[in-house]
């Protein structure tokens, strides 16, 4: 009888098993004879590169030499991933914008931008100013890849045996991708991109070409942008018709244009200019016989006493210039704009000076080193920035660029959060010690003063308190509470992040003193949002607008309610009068504001204002240096004082809304006996006097050329003046 199906099933499943089973056996046991013997054999071929002694230790060197190259190599790409984003298509495109920019009553301050198509060909410069640039800023100019290692490392050694900076190492191309794309921050991060732009740029173009445009776009002082615009604006003639000993005066400017700009310090700029010539021999470029006539006549530059230019303002309402150009759309080609600015330039000078001034009396004192302040229309509109005090020696602009934190002047924030969800300035609460897990917050001078209310803790500028309100204002969530006043923080217009942490209520996020002046601009408006701008109008040169602000932008929205704005006000007026902001009192005008000191006393901030302007103060060190007891109450208080009386004097003077006039506030005219003459600012036209210029230049433009300039005329009536032809 036949054996059972599922018997023969089973029993041919095993054997096909069994058969797999010695198949795999087999296979693993081949091919591990085989991997065998390729190793014997890899062996028996790698014993032929076998090294000992001294060749070893040179292999085991280039082998750990290619790996960290390689992890080289990937951190290189990784870091110049940030600069070559600075780069885009159309980036030269970009950058030729002509700007010719005007104050609020029309006058020229300055011109920024490159206009290419009528500038001076670079064939047609002087062969000696050419050769004064190279020999000054770059004599290898022709031989690098973009970054010269040997001047580098020339420059490495002369700095260390000076123990200071006497010599640069950048290159002529590394300094052009420093103007072209990155700012004059002194940081590695810059460092590192300017290495990789320029690069990028020897790379892209031609060292002609390279050569052109750095000639065209360096600052050489004075507000002018390049060597043919320095060369008309120091000695009143093209370039293409400079001397030796014009050369190279222009040639030092380079460095440092503000230091050696022959206006403003001609003999500093005669002994760069016998440097440059002295840099003319030594790279073997000329002989000493053909630099003597420029060393025996120096150059003579034209009279620009009065030429002076708000430097960092230009630099701000450029950028301001290029963000709007880049909306432009494609179909219009327009590069050469006609800029009217919000500029007062008596309120910018008072401004620089009040910086400068509370520098040299007191900085020494204090230790503080630097400045800087931005005035504002309570709209928004910027009539005064001083970003440093020098901007020869340092372009960086500290009102728009560096971040700083605010110390208590960050508070108002807090308090106007409060009184926008039901808290009064009478609104008692405990000045007691808080810990928000290991942070406690202590007062200045460490006492506590028990109960009290909101405004007197605003007025004494008390920490706890505005650190209490965070957790009521989050009902017990700290957390919550901060970020309603971040929120509130934002829409007032606080740009810089504001990270979460519990000491933010009392402004240990950073902040620039342009954005703090646009918050607080909000409180001086009634609590509209601003959009803090330069630019009221752009023309073309033919006189075709634009852009104007008032018709293209919209305004912003209403940020702190009425009430709020009124009960911040009130309190933010008695800090001044009454609290830490007394040496910011200009008499007979109503002043409301806040002092802050961080810790450390690093940085001194006051930001106040009137009805009619916004201004941020802003003292302290570029490297973060503590100063000596410095606070917001010193030196930022003094220096606002300063500027803000000169900027009311003889105007109307505007009512701080939601404070009652009183008679410290009445305005100027209406105190003014008949035999007391009103207040004039220096410098500054009235409102007709500038209505009777204009009409003077409209006669003039309409006048006959032939006519005799002798013959009498009526007097020129206009606004209410009389002007005879004598006057």
């Amino acid at each position: 009888m036949s054996e059972p199906f599922f018997d023969r099933w089973r029993r041919q499943a095993a054997d096909f098993f069994l058969a797999l089973d010695a198949r795999f056996d087999s296979g693993i046991y081949n091919l591990g004879v085989r991997v065998e013997d390729g190793w014997e054999r890899f062996s028996v071929f790698m014993d032929r590169f076998q090294v000992s002694g001294f060749r070893r230790i040179a292999a085991e060197l280039a082998s750990e030499s290619f790996s960290l190259g390689a992890l080289g190599m990937v951190a290189m790409l990784s870091l110049a991933v940030p600069a070559f984003r600075e780069t885009s298509d159309d980036w030269l495109k970009k950058s030729e914008l002509a700007v010719t920019f005007l104050d609020r009553y029309g006058n020229e301050i300055g011109r920024r931008g490159i206009r290419h198509n009528n500038s001076v060909p670079l064939e047609e410069f002087p062969d000696h100013l050419v050769k004064a640039v190279l020999a000054t800023e770059d004599r290898r100019f022709y031989e690098h890849f973009g970054i010269d290692i040997l001047g580098t490392l020339r420059a490495v050694v002369a700095n260390a045996r000076a123990e200071g900076v006497v010599q640069g190492g950048s290159s002529l191309t590394q300094q052009l991708a420093k103007n072209l794309f990155l700012s004059n921050e002194r940081t590695i991060e810059r460092k590192i991109k300017e290495a990789f732009l320029a690069l990028w740029l020897e790379a892209n173009l031609s060292k002609k070409e390279i050569l052109r445009l750095y000639l065209d776009r360096a600052y050489m002082g004075g507000g002018t942008f390049g060597a043919a615009a320095a060369a008309q604006f120091y000695f009143g003639k093209s370039v293409r018709d400079v001397t030796l000993a014009e050369a190279a005066m222009l040639a030092g400017l380079f460095k440092a244009p503000s230091k050696f700009a022959p206006h403003a310090n001609l003999p500093a700029a005669r002994q760069r200019a016998n440097t440059v010539l002295d840099n003319l021999v030594e790279a073997g470029f000329m002989t000493e016989g053909q630099v003597f006539g420029a060393r025996k006549n120096p150059a003579t530059p034209v009279d620009r006493k009065d030429a002076d230019a708000p430097q960092y303002y230009l630099d701000w309402a450029f950028d301001e210039v290029r963000k709007w150009a880049d909306t432009l759309p494609a179909s219009v080609n327009e590069r050469v704009f006609v800029v009217k600015t919000g500029l007062d330039r008596d309120i910018q000078r008072e401004a620089e000076k009040a910086i400068e001034d509370n520098l040299k009396q007191f900085g020494r004192d204090y230790n503080a080193r630097q400045g800087a302040m931005v005035i504002m229309d309570p709209s928004g509109l910027v009539r005064a920035m001083v970003g440093g005090r020098d901007y020869g020696s340092s372009q960086f602009n500290r009102a728009t660029d560096a971040t700083r934190q605010p110390g208590s002047s960050f508070k108002p924030f807090v308090y106007a959060t409060a009184f926008m969800n039901g808290f009064t300035p009478r609104t008692a609460i405990r000045d007691e010690p808080i810990c928000l897990g290991n942070w406690c917050p202590q007062n200045y001078g460490r006492n506590f003063s028990g109960q009290i209310n909101l405004s007197v803790a605003l007025i004494k500028s008390i920490n706890t308190v505005p650190v209490r309100l965070s957790v009521l204002l989050g009902k017990n969530d700290a957390k919550a509470g901060r970020a309603k006043i971040v929120q509130l923080a934002r829409e007032l217009g606080l740009s810089t992040p504001l990270p979460d942490s519990s000491s933010l209520p009392i402004g240990s996020a950073e902040v620039t003193v342009l954005d703090m002046t646009t918050a607080y601009a909000a409180f001086a408006n009634g609590g509209r949002r601003v959009k803090s701008h330069a630019i009221i109008e752009v023309r073309t040169p033919s006189g075709e607008i634009l852009y104007n602000f008032d018709r293209d932008v919209k305004p912003g929205p209403q940020v702190v309610t009425p009430r709020a704005i009124a009960d911040l006000n009130v309190t933010l007026t008695k800090v001044v009068e009454e609290g830490t902001g007394k040496r910011a009192i200009i008499e007979g005008i109503k002043v409301a504001g806040k002092t802050g000191t961080t810790n450390g006393y690093r940085d001194g901030w006051f930001v106040g204002f009137t009805g009619n302007y916004v201004a941020a103060v802003w003292f302290g060190n570029d490297d973060y240096q503590p100063t000596r007891k410095m606070t917001g109450g010193s030196l930022p208080a003094m220096a606002f004082r300063q500027a803000m009386a000169f900027a009311h004097q003889g105007i109307e003077l505007k009512p701080i809304p939601g404070v009652a006039p009183d008679a410290t506030t009445t305005p100027v005219a209406a105190n003014r006996t008949p035999d007391t003459p009103a207040p004039q600012r220096p410098a500054t036209l009235s409102r007709r006097s500038h209505d009777v210029l204009i009409t003077i230049e409209r006669l003039l433009r309409e006048a006959d050329p032939q006519a005799n300039l002798l013959a009498p005329r009526a007097p020129v009536r206009n606004a209410g003046l009389v002007l005879s032809p004598a006057e």
